[in-house]
C-alpha cells in the first residue's frame, strides 16, 4: 500500500465514526483486527486517523459493524475518499516551505467543503483580505523572517480566495464585530481599500457579510473567533476551527459543532442585517479616508 498521509482532520473524523460504529456493534479492537487480518495497533491507528483506510477495508469494517444504512455508508465512503487525498494533488503543495501542517489541513478542508460560516472579532477573514491588508497581518504576526517568506504566504492567502470566486464557489457567511472595521491594519489607506473590497465582495450571491455593532453590548460570541466548515447533505461531517498563536484547534464531535452552530445563529441574529451592515461599512470607510 502506498505511503499516503491522510488529512489529519478528516482522517481523525473518519476514525472516530468507525470507532463509534465498532463500539455500537459491541466489538473489540481485537475482533476488528480479525476482520482485516491485521494487528490491533492498525485498528487503533485507523481510529486515531493516523493511517489511511483502503476502500476494501472500509467496506469490510462497515459490514462487520452492521453499518448498512445507505446514507451512513455513503457518508463514510465519501469521508474516506476525502481523507485519503494526497496533499501533493493540491495547489498548496508548492508552498510547503511556508505552510504548517495545520494550515495545510485548513486549506485542504476549504477545498472540499461546501460552505463556511465565520465569526471574527479582530481581523477581516483571510478569504476576504486584500493583498495589502494580508501583508500587514502577515508582517505583524512575526511568524516569517524573510521578505520571500512573507510574499509566498500572502500568495497562499490570495490563492485560497479562489474558493469564493472560482468554479463551484462555496457559500460564505461572515459576522464581524464593529471593531474589525476600525482596527487600523496597515494604516487608514489600506483599511479604506480593504473595506471597499468587502463592499464589492458582498455583492456576490454566495457571500453574506454582517457587522455586529458596539451598541449591541454583551453577547454570546464575545469569547473569540471561529470558523464553521460544512459539507453538502452531510452535516455530521461539519468541522469547527479556532485559531490561537500556538496553532489551530479543530473540533469535530457533533455536540461541540452544534454549540458553535448555535453561537453563529446567535451572532447573525444579534448583528445588523446585511443591508444595514454594508451601510455601516460604507460610513467607516469614509472615516478611514478623512
Amino acid at each position: 500500500m502506498p505511503n499516503v498521509k491522510p488529512s489529519t482532520v478528516l482522517g481523525r473524523q473518519l476514525g472516530d465514526e468507525l470507532r463509534r460504529s465498532r463500539e455500537a456493534a459491541g466489538l473489540t479492537t481485537t475482533a476488528a483486527a480479525d476482520v482485516l487480518d491485521c494487528t490491533k495497533g492498525k485498528i487503533s491507528r485507523i481510529e486515531n486517523g493516523h493511517v489511511p483506510v483502503r476502500t476494501p477495508d472500509l467496506i469490510a469494517l462497515m459490514q462487520a459493524y452492521g453499518v448498512t444504512d445507505a446514507e451512513t455508508v455513503e457518508r463514510l465512503t465519501s469521508l474516506a475518499l476525502r481523507a485519503n487525498r494526497r496533499r501533493r494533488e493540491g495547489w498548496w503543495h508548492e508552498y510547503a516551505s511556508v505552510l504548517s501542517d495545520a494550515y495545510r489541513d485548513q486549506i485542504e478542508t476549504e477545498s472540499i467543503c461546501a460552505g463556511i460560516r465565520t465569526y471574527q472579532v479582530q481581523l477581516i477573514p483571510g478569504l476576504l483580505q486584500t493583498p495589502e491588508y494580508g501583508r500587514a497581518v502577515t508582517v505583524a504576526s512575526r511568524a516569517w523572517r524573510t521578505a520571500e517568506e512573507i510574499d509566498r504566504f500572502v500568495e497562499v492567502r490570495l490563492a485560497r480566495q479562489e474558493r469564493l470566486t472560482g468554479e463551484n464557489p462555496i457559500e460564505f457567511w461572515a459576522v464581524l464585530t464593529e471593531g474589525v472595521l476600525h482596527q487600523q491594519v496597515g494604516g487608514p489607506a489600506i483599511m479604506a481599500a480593504q473595506l471597499e473590497h468587502l463592499l464589492a465582495m458582498a455583492q456576490q450571491p454566495n457571500i453574506t457579510i454582517q457587522v455586529l455593532p458596539f451598541s449591541r453590548g454583551a453577547h454570546s460570541g464575545m469569547f473569540g473567533p471561529y470558523v464553521l466548515m460544512s459539507f453538502p447533505q452531510l452535516a455530521s461531517l461539519d468541522l469547527v476551527l479556532t485559531e490561537a498563536p500556538t496553532g489551530n484547534i479543530w473540533m469535530e464531535r457533533e455536540p461541540e459543532v452544534a454549540q458553535y452552530r448555535a453561537l453563529f445563529d446567535d451572532a447573525r441574529m444579534t448583528a445588523l442585517p446585511p443591508a444595514e451592515s454594508l451601510a455601516l461599512i460604507q460610513r467607516v470607510t469614509k472615516e478611514h479616508k478623512t
